[in-house]
């Protein structure tokens, strides 16, 4: 066993296997894996091995593609057969809001370039003879669909990865992990100890205790999982091809034909979770007792649906655990506050997304950034609020609601108020229905009170549309304040704090007392964050941003900080209320002794001052696009600044809103959201934040980001409004031109001053143009778009800047 190595992974499952191979094959010779027992050891053994490529998040289901497809190269590398079936698979819809989300899904296929179509229930009868159509409203085939064999497609990546370089060892547990100074790892196994540049935490079922190895809390669970396989069905042993794999959402069911039989899964509406104090080390090749009673209603819908399945007889039930996260995606990529410590954990469908992962994971190690925005897997996307806990229950409802949508207005019941600001009870009893992000409550509309505040889950336009209606107006005729908590804040002090920033920041870095909005870019000149600077004071600056990024963001800054720079991420450390609307410099002079006129308080002003009789900062600047202001004070503040707000405002006509009427106004100024239309797949002109950019110094991704812009972009952002009624996008829908898709939906709604279905998306160049008729798929139905070529509201910007 090697004394060094460029990187050690640690499991030697599919996930770590595919990521030595592509580490080797993207030119680490010098990287090595180990694994505690035999490969396939953990969960990969005894994996069903069907195959999809649909995923909640676009760019996943393209990364399923890529794997699915990979399978053939490492065959032929490797030389070690990995079972693969390309069978074509369907995915069954058996009422209207299956068929409704199949829609969608299809909508998302246009534009990805991939292979989808519906078909209808007689011609799923007659590709799958076992299946009884009547059950079903349509299905969605996908071509690309089928199954492997696990094992073997293990030993595949591990050959391969051989193959280009790369060494692999059996029976070599890690029993330790230590970090030295200069940033590499000892990792310390019976065989010896390799000093490894970059270590990988693959672990698996072991995730977690791999982890605590360094102090690190990954918030995954094993979920126990059934699946049977029947004995011989006739049907099938004289079908004269393989049959196509299958997903039935209501019955909660996947299947696919094993040898002359069948195997058929399910995930039981009562999850149970597996070892939750920690997985033994020395569990391996083992199964666990099966449970039929816990899948029994579940077998039973089957049964009517398959009829032949309920006829067979069992051959073989299976129940094992496998690894899930808090919201069924993985968990990849460095770990925030660690330096050169990687995971790939939570993969739980390994099989579909173990190339992907190995994909991205190689390319961020080696390149220092991935080929594609993979928020949807990044380990950052959680924060310290993710606890072992708090993981057991998101998990365990995630395992539960694996094959149930989750609706564009609904929020999850497990794992709320894992996070809450001093306001949380006095919003809730004014009728705030609250959503969860990045662990922190925080309202999305407010109902006439407590009791008023629900809404059934929809595709179309829900019952809170009138009351977010009414809070629009309050803020566009009055005045109305919005809690403002889950804004990240990043603190910078030092003598080299505003050259750090003038570096790391593409837009302009503010004078004392100012602000400004600046893109953030990679290397590779792709967007990665937007964010609005406040200096307050020469040598010391304060950065609001995505709140969902800040360890993505805090990960970022701390990666190469210099010496005489010291920062912090303190979004927990400052909350607050943003006033919004024609009366809110009124109200705001009501509660304060500072003079907030406009010519002592310009628009993009901030300073340090007292409002509600407590130490608050104040900024000027608003995302509403109304005349409004940014306060922020210590979290021990909160409750006596809304108090004082509250009664400064009553005689103004002042109401609480929430997140959706916020994006509704933001809609109506055409600005782009994080996450969603601003991403790392565009860059800055692609996205329009190029306009904020200071060419005149040197940056951050300055070289890739001028060769952008002289190339001029194949895409732009574009805001346009569609004729639709009673509904609206959601996002990711097609974008076509003369029946072609040219782009997608990032984001949109309904915009309530100006009464109009609006989005945001990304088209092609061409097609960019203001006054550009395009047609947007909601539903599977065909909508007429207008591009825009300015803001519906304010389109001068003359209200911010009363």
């Amino acid at each position: 066993m090697p004394s060094h190595a460029k990187a050690v992974i640690i499991g030697g499952g599919v996930v770590g296997c595919s990521i030595l191979f592509h580490l080797a094959k993207f030119g680490w010779k010098d990287v090595v894996l180990l694994e505690r027992d035999e490969l396939t050891s953990g969960s990969s053994w005894h994996a069903a091995g069907q195959i999809h490529t649909i995923s909640s998040d676009p760019n996943i289901s393209r990364l399923q593609s890529y794997t699915i497809d990979l399978y053939k190269e490492i065959e032929e590398l490797s030389g070690h057969s990995v079972g693969l079936h390309i069978t074509g698979g369907f995915y069954l819809a058996s009422n209207k809001t299956w068929y409704d989300y199949l829609k969608r899904e299809r909508s998302k296929a246009r534009y990805m370039g991939l292979n989808q179509e519906f078909i209808s229930p007689k011609e799923v009868a007659e590709r799958h003879p076992l299946i009884d159509p009547k059950h079903y409203h349509a299905a969605l085939w996908d071509d690309q669909d089928g199954d492997l064999d696990p094992s073997g497609a293990t030993y595949a990546f591990a050959k391969a990865a051989k193959v280009h370089g790369a060494q692999y060892f059996t029976h070599t547990p890690v029993t330790g992990t230590t970090q030295r100074p200069d940033g590499s790892w000892d990792v310390v196994t019976p065989r010896g100890v390799i000093n490894a540049e970059h270590i990988v935490n693959c672990g698996g079922l072991w995730a977690r205790e791999v982890g605590h190895m360094q102090g690190v809390n990954l918030p995954v669970q094993p979920m126990e999982h059934h699946y049977l396989i029947t004995d011989k069905i006739d049907a099938v042993a004289n079908h004269p091809t393989r049959l196509p794999a299958g997903i039935d959402y209501e019955a909660n069911i996947y299947f696919r034909q094993e040898r002359q039989g069948m195997l058929l899964g399910t995930y039981e509406p009562k999850g149970t979770p597996w070892k939750v104090d920690g997985t033994p080390w020395d569990f391996g090749h083992e199964l666990l007792q099966p449970d039929l009673d816990r899948i029994a209603d579940r077998l039973e819908m089957s049964f009517e649906r398959i009829p032949a399945i309920g006829e067979a007889g069992i051959k073989d039930m299976i129940n094992g655990p496998f690894t899930f996260g808090p919201d069924g995606n993985p968990m990849i990529g460095p770990v925030p506050g660690m330096k050169n410590y990687w995971c790939a954990v939570g993969v739980m469908a390994g099989f579909c997304q173990g190339g992907g992962v190995g994909l991205t994971m190689a390319e961020w190690m080696i390149d220092g950034e991935p080929s594609i925005d993979v928020w949807a897997m990044d380990v950052a996307r959680f924060g310290d609020f993710a606890t072992p806990d708090w993981g057991t229950v998101k998990s365990t409802e995630n395992y539960e609601r694996r094959f149930v949508m989750t609706f564009p207005n609904e929020t999850l019941p497990k794992g709320r108020m894992q996070k809450t600001t001093a306001l949380y009870d006095r919003l809730v009893a004014k009728g705030a229905r609250m959503g969860q992000g990045f662990g922190l409550e925080n309202a999305l509309w407010f109902a006439d009170g407590p009791e008023d505040a629900h809404e059934e889950p929809t595709f179309e336009r829900n019952r809170s549309h009138d009351y977010v209606a009414r809070e629009v107006k309050a803020v566009r005729e009055a005045v109305g304040g919005i809690e403002v908590a889950n804004f990240a804040k990043h603190e910078f002090k030092g003598t080299g704090a505003r050259a750090y920033l003038d570096r790391v920041l593409a837009g302009y870095v503010p004078k004392p007392g100012r602000l400004t909005l600046t893109p953030m870019l990679t290397p590779k000149g792709k967007l990665y964050g937007d964010l609005t600077v406040a200096c307050l004071g020469e040598d010391h600056f304060m950065l609001f941003g995505s709140g969902s990024m800040q360890e993505a963001h805090r990960r970022w800054f701390e990666k190469d900080l210099p010496a005489d720079v010291t920062y912090q991420n303190v979004s927990d450390d400052w909350h607050g209320i943003a006033l919004s609307g024609p009366k809110s410099r009124e109200l705001l002079q009501r509660i304060t002794r500072e003079d907030v006129s406009g010519e002592a308080f310009k628009f993009r002003d901030l300073r340090q001052a007292f409002a509600g009789g407590v130490p608050v900062i104040l900024n000027r600047i608003s995302f509403s696009g109304e005349l409004g202001y940014e306060i922020y004070c210590k979290p021990q503040y909160l409750l006596r600044l809304a108090e004082a707000i509250e009664e400064a405002g009553a005689d103004l006509g002042y109401r609480w809103y929430g997140a959706r009427a916020l994006m509704s106004m933001r809609l109506e100024k055409g600005w782009g959201v994080w996450t969603l239309d601003f991403r790392p797949d565009f860059d800055a002109v692609e996205s329009g934040m190029d306009v904020f950019i200071n060419w005149k110094k040197d940056f951050a991704g300055k070289e890739a980001a001028l060769a952008a812009k002289e190339a001029g972009p194949g895409r732009k952002l574009v805001t346009m409004t569609i004729n639709v009624d009673g509904i609206d996008v959601s996002g990711d829908e097609a974008i076509l031109k003369d029946g072609k898709a040219v782009g997608y939906i990032s984001s949109g709604g309904y915009a309530h001053h100006a009464q109009a279905s609006m989005a945001m998306g990304y088209v092609a160049a061409e097609h960019a143009a203001a006054g550009t008729g395009l047609q947007v798929e909601i539903l599977g139905e065909m909508y007429d778009a207008e591009v825009l070529g300015a803001p519906v509201y304010d389109a001068s910007g003359a209200n911010m800047r009363a």
